[in-house]
């Protein structure tokens, strides 16, 4: 996997090839993508099957900044069924807005005529009807979340 500079376009520059040791030799395909801080690369290794390098984590120096300088890990391998061969990988989803563990919107960005949640928006997103916030716990015998069969206690 070559991982090429190009900050400046005009310059740009081959800065690092990474094969995990000679693990990754049959590559075929490369996706990216993120997950909270850190950025995988998603590499159809043909006979191998497919690899997941880290390129970034929040213990990448510069990692706080816009675009920290990789530094690759091969963090899983998953050999395909019946001597299969990952020829390519398909694209994730391009996502425009962030969500709660519920599915509701939080935010907008990156798109075109994308807009903060006006205060009404919000206030129906994280207010119930009653007009008393959502929110959650992590006591699982909290007795306003779940009761127990029986009226068991623990």
């Amino acid at each position: 996997m070559a991982i090429l500079d190009i900050e400046n376009p005009r310059e740009a520059y081959l800065d690092q090839v990474y094969d995990a040791n000679g693990c990754i030799n049959d590559a075929h395909d490369v996706q990216l993508g993120i997950t909270n801080v850190s950025e995988f690369a998603y590499v159809a290794d043909g006979k191998n099957g497919l690899r997941v390098i880290q390129l970034t984590s929040p213990e990448v120096p510069g990692n706080d900044g816009f675009s920290p300088r990789p530094m690759p890990f091969l963090v899983a391998s998953y050999k395909l069924p019946k001597d299969g061969h990952a020829l390519a990988i398909s694209r994730g989803m391009d996502r425009d807005r962030a969500v709660d563990e519920s599915g509701n919107q939080i935010a907008v960005f990156g798109r075109v005529g994308a807009r903060p949640l006006s205060r009404e928006e919000a206030d129906k997103m994280y207010k119930r009807k009653d007009g008393s916030t959502w929110f959650t716990t992590d006591d699982i015998f909290d007795q306003r979340f779940f009761r127990f069969p029986g009226g068991l206690k623990h």
